[in-house]
């Protein structure tokens, strides 16, 4: 058992919707809103559209590659919880749509991880409520 995971299992997730993306380099925010749409115990992707982005260099632009390397905070609204982590890559997929690709931040426990991803909902789980 003592060999370490060098992948971690990925999750394809319902887009769970998150608030207020923050750059704590200077605690701006960049986004009002996004949705995580894939989740693992590494890290998280993040989709952002164009008219939820808030600096006007952002949304005038197609790329977010000066975020790469930023340490970011989100909120999610639906389980009170904060996220916080590394940028690894932006990049625009097309039609006004950005994917953020997020590593947690080191000091979040691999156990903390793992219980995340599991409460994350797969795609359908919320509608059979």
């Amino acid at each position: 058992m003592g060999a370490e995971r060098r992948l971690a299992n990925r999750k394809i997730v319902d887009a769970v919707v998150v608030s207020d993306v923050t750059a704590m380099s200077n605690y701006n925010v960049l986004a009002r809103q996004g949705a995580i749409v894939d989740a693992s115990t590494r890290g998280f992707l993040l989709q952002i559209e164009r008219e939820d982005l808030i600096p006007e260099e952002f949304r005038s632009n197609l790329s977010l590659e000066s975020l790469v390397g930023q340490q970011l905070v989100l909120f999610l609204p639906q389980m009170n919880l904060d996220l916080d982590g590394v940028v690894k890559r932006a990049t625009h997929t097309g039609k006004g749509t950005f994917e953020i690709a997020v590593d947690f931040s080191a000091e979040v426990p691999e156990y903390w991880r793992e219980c995340l991803i599991d409460l994350l909902p797969a795609p359908g789980e919320m509608e059979e409520a």
